[in-house]
């Protein structure tokens, strides 16, 4: 059963709320129809009630029994004004600001999700990354003992004698372009997270991955690996963990023997932490583009979960993006 099935199975087992601001995007309507059919989540979509059933007529897409909130309309508007004032008024933010800002599609759904009135966001198809990050990290912040949010990419590998039966966690490979050695570690406990949660790999084993394997290597790049691993074992030290280690020490098993000797993870790892953003993002494109793999992306490390979309998503893309937030909403509800 390939990682997505697993998860879409993990998702009906308890039906959470997962919140659609883009709600009369065409492909996030019929996206919301498909979720809501086969069990996946309870979707809440949010727009003017007539576009959001003309973007449904359009595709064809049943939306009948699906949660449809105007954000400029909605009994709630002023309990979020207050609540996100509160929240903000030390930033500056005035009440009138609060109020124009919960009439955004946008911040009304990140509002659900802090309030407690969605499990989860997913987002995308029209805003970029950052229209959505920005207020979640305003607004519901990152959980508690983690510094950074981050991203993680689940590879579903052809060649099953990788990681866990060709399963492996990339971090992180969208968000943070050059992290300190500090924020390395805390991607490093995320992404491990990230593994149990969603793909069911009850012990994760994670490489901190450089050009230099248990010091082949000089230079201030591998400095920042190992401070980065020596941090992360101290944030969670029940956790296999090891680094600074090239990428065949630490997939190949008779590599890793060689290069890494002793290693708890050489040779075996299913969670592979990058240096930087350039090479996580070479990493798994490489991986999907000529290894076949297929990858499905993830935020991390936020309080609730939010997640986030390419512009050139499907709608299929989008249901596999709500079932994945749904199963990470189970994990902090």
């Amino acid at each position: 059963m390939s990682v997505i099935d697993q998860i879409r199975r993990k998702a009906k087992e308890r039906l959470m709320r997962v919140v659609l601001p883009e709600g009369d995007e065409p492909r996030t309507v019929e996206a919301a129809a498909e979720v809501a059919r086969e069990g996946l989540a309870r979707p809440i979509l949010l727009g003017d009630p007539q576009k959001v059933a003309a973007a449904a007529a359009a595709r064809g897409a049943d939306i009948t029994g699906i949660e449809v909130i105007d954000p400029e309309n909605s009994e709630q508007a002023a309990r979020y004004t207050a609540a996100l004032y509160e929240l903000r008024k030390a930033k500056g933010l005035t009440e009138e600001a609060a109020g124009r800002l919960v009439s955004d599609p946008m911040y009304y759904g990140i509002m659900m999700v802090k309030l407690g009135d969605a499990d989860g966001l997913v987002s995308g198809a029209v805003h970029t990354t950052g229209d959505m990050l920005r207020p979640a990290l305003q607004i519901i912040k990152t959980r508690p003992g983690m510094k950074v949010v981050s991203s993680s990419f689940l590879m579903d590998c052809p060649n099953k004698s990788l990681g866990e039966n060709g399963l492996l966690v990339y971090a992180d490979c969208v968000v943070m372009p050059c992290p300190t050695a500090e924020e390395l570690a805390h991607i490093a406990v995320a992404a491990a997270d990230t593994a149990r949660t969603l793909c069911g790999i009850e012990e994760p084993k994670v490489a901190l991955l450089s050009f230099s394997t248990k010091g082949s290597a000089k230079h201030e790049l591998v400095d920042k690996v190992q401070q980065a691993t020596q941090i992360a074992h101290q944030l969670a030290p029940e956790l296999l963990l090891d680094g600074e280690m090239q990428m065949d020490a630490a997939l190949i098993p008779e590599i890793g023997a060689s290069k890494a000797p002793g290693s708890p993870v050489a040779g075996h790892a299913n969670v592979l932490i990058f240096p930087d953003l350039q090479a996580g993002n070479i990493g798994y494109k490489i991986t999907q583009r000529i290894g076949g793999a297929e990858c499905f992306a993830v935020l991390q490390g936020l309080a609730k979960p939010c997640n986030d979309l390419s512009r050139g998503c499907s709608a299929e893309d989008i249901v596999n993006t709500v079932a994945i937030t749904a199963v990470q909403a189970q994990a902090v509800t």
